[in-house]
């Protein structure tokens, strides 16, 4: 059985992270980087955060490393925004499904 807490509360960091991130002034953080998912474990205590950038793998990896430094902020804010009893520990991996989907539409423009 699904466990809609859970999946409502992995929606709400996703939500809150995309704005925490606007707010970061760290120069090696992509302004275009996007949250693509947020998986929270079952026990609510670590969350995996998948983000992806537009201008490539190679700057989603900067990025992420730029986040790393930063977690301790971000877990901050997330408990204060989110009004949590307890905030996950947060881990950033680089993805690159957006570099794919803008490839792939660049493909099919060229086709038509």
């Amino acid at each position: 059985m699904p466990n809609f807490k859970n999946s409502r509360m992995a929606e709400d960091i996703k939500r809150e992270l995309t704005a925490i991130l606007r707010e970061l002034k760290d120069p090696r953080i992509d302004p275009m980087l996007t949250v693509v998912r947020a998986d929270l474990s079952g026990d609510m205590s670590s969350c995996k955060v998948y983000v992806s950038s537009l201008e490539g793998a190679a700057r989603s990896k900067e990025s992420v490393e730029g986040l790393k430094s930063a977690a301790g902020f971000i877990r901050r804010e997330l408990f204060h925004r989110l009004k949590m009893r307890k905030s996950p520990e947060l881990t950033f991996i680089a993805d690159s499904s957006i570099e794919r989907s803008a490839e792939i539409s660049k493909k099919l423009g060229e086709l038509l």
